[in-house]
């Protein structure tokens, strides 16, 4: 995968090294596992199909070795019985685990290099025991995630799905099934929404993260002012989920954060500040929607496709159907032309012929100026 990204990131020659580090990072059977080959074999097609696009997939990669990285903890410490109160901050590094029981040890230390995932999400396990009915810590911890059937199961399910949204994808439609309460467009999204459920689910009993490297989800770094209180009030309110704020989001921000640390900001420099403040965001916010909408649109109907290539030169099939497909279509258009030229000739009224008046003998008679109530032949 590095052999094949170098000559494509020469711009950015930092790229690569940043990569190799998230890898060395990454959990030794995370990188030997098969999921970690089946995912670098998906990103390689990628990149060799479309190449532009290379420093999306590598940035795809290095969200995926940063949920599976290595995770350094500190080995718990016991409190001993009568000094419980010796340190008033032990239940905000600890989770709840050693305020309550002070006696408590510190569990199995194996199991944090082997679940570094699962002290986080179970902070209060180790607290719902007696001190003398945990286990011994030379027994191997249970997991705490989903056994491998549930995710076969879930693994499987994505699979069907993906294949039907491929199926509704390729369909072809017409304008009454547009306008069906149930059209493809409709199950196409019903199908997406059940798969985002299955995977958030499959990616809790991975224990991992379930981001997907989308332009949306990167947080944005805001420094616009020169209070770091107000910054970082500012940057909490942005990177919130489906968040767009408008003019009074942020000033009420800079607000709150005036009064909260004590600046002393007065009313016309808040507003000043949130004016350009707002300007900033939404140049922010409006440049990584177009960002995600560029690398996400498209369908994988036009993934083969190539600007200034046919595709019916390599496919005689299709090239053989364009041609009976262009006959029918002259055919059916010499059919309609020759249907209205009858019909206009049918409904086409004759014009009124002009003859001119004949004298009894035969002869036709010469105009001659009129006069008052005379006609003009005699």
């Amino acid at each position: 995968f590095l052999s094949l990204c170098a000559p494509l990131t020469q711009e950015h020659p930092e790229v690569l090294p940043f990569l190799s580090s998230r890898h060395l990072r990454a959990h030794p059977d995370f990188r030997g596992s098969a999921e970690f080959r089946n995912i670098l074999g998906r990103l390689l097609r990628r990149v060799r199909g479309r190449r532009r696009k290379v420093y999306v997939y590598i940035n795809e990669l290095c969200t995926v070795l940063k949920a599976r990285a290595l995770r350094r903890r500190l080995p718990l410490r016991s409190l001993n019985p009568g000094t419980p109160s010796q340190h008033p901050n032990a239940s905000s590094q600890c989770s709840g685990t050693s305020s309550e029981h002070p006696n408590a040890p510190s569990g199995n230390p194996s199991a944090h290099s082997q679940y570094p995932n699962a002290p986080s999400q179970y902070p209060g396990a180790a607290s719902q025991h007696p001190p003398g009915d945990l286990q011994d810590p030379g027994a191997s911890p249970r997991r705490a995630g989903g056994s491998r059937r549930q995710i076969r199961h879930l693994e499987h399910l994505l699979r069907v799905y993906a294949g039907e949204i491929r199926r509704l994808q390729e369909r072809e439609l017409d304008l009454a099934e547009l306008d069906s309460a149930d059209s493809p467009y409709l199950q196409e999204n019903r199908l997406k929404r059940r798969m985002m459920r299955i995977f958030r689910r499959l990616c809790q009993l991975k224990e991992c993260s379930s981001l997907t490297g989308r332009v949306l989800e990167q947080r944005i770094r805001f420094r616009g002012t020169r209070y770091p209180e107000v910054n970082r009030s500012i940057e909490r309110f942005i990177n919130r989920p489906d968040a767009f704020p408008d003019y009074s989001d942020i000033l009420r921000e800079i607000r709150s954060a005036s009064a909260r640390h004590g600046l002393g900001l007065g009313r016309r420099q808040m507003e000043n500040m949130a004016q350009e403040a707002f300007r900033e965001v939404g140049n922010r916010l409006q440049e990584r929607r177009h960002l995600d909408l560029v690398y996400n649109f498209g369908s994988h109907l036009t993934d083969q496709y190539r600007p200034g290539t046919d595709p019916a030169l390599s496919d005689p099939e299709l090239a053989q159907r364009l041609r009976r497909n262009r006959r029918l279509a002259l055919a059916r258009l010499d059919d309609v032309i020759a249907r209205f030229a009858q019909r206009q000739e049918r409904h086409q009224e004759p014009e009124p012929s002009r003859k001119r008046p004949q004298k009894p003998g035969g002869k036709v008679g010469k105009p001659r100026e009129m006069g008052n109530g005379e006609r003009p032949w005699k």
